[in-house]
């Protein structure tokens, strides 16, 4: 059970149930999900970019952004030397701007 007073009457196991429901959680119901305070949960829910939609969020929506917040900057290419040697080069990563961001991850998951 969580000490974060905003958070004390919200049960973890109702909260899975509606995560694994696929429903959209509240604030403070993301919170106990996520493992992190109430605060915390608030200044994710400002943040640009962050997948939610009237105070809700969808737990694989968030998970989406997630991983989209933590993909490194460059994405390493390889290439074949003469000796068979394989040479990693940094290439910047971009997203292509005919898709939205949530498309445009799930496409560079897929590749």
């Amino acid at each position: 059970m969580t000490s974060d007073k905003q958070l004390r009457g919200i049960k973890l196991q109702a909260v899975r149930m509606k995560r694994d429901a696929d429903q959209a959680l509240n604030i403070k119901e993301f919170a106990v999900l996520a493992g992190v305070s109430y605060s915390v949960a608030r200044e994710w829910f400002h943040l640009p970019g962050f997948p939610a939609l009237l105070g809700k969020v969808f737990w694989s929506d968030f998970m989406l952004w997630r991983r989209s917040q933590s993909r490194p900057k460059s994405l390493p290419s390889v290439n074949t030397s003469e000796n068979g040697e394989a040479e990693y080069k940094l290439t910047p990563h971009k997203a292509s701007p005919q898709w939205p961001a949530r498309a445009a991850s799930i496409l560079a998951e897929v590749h």
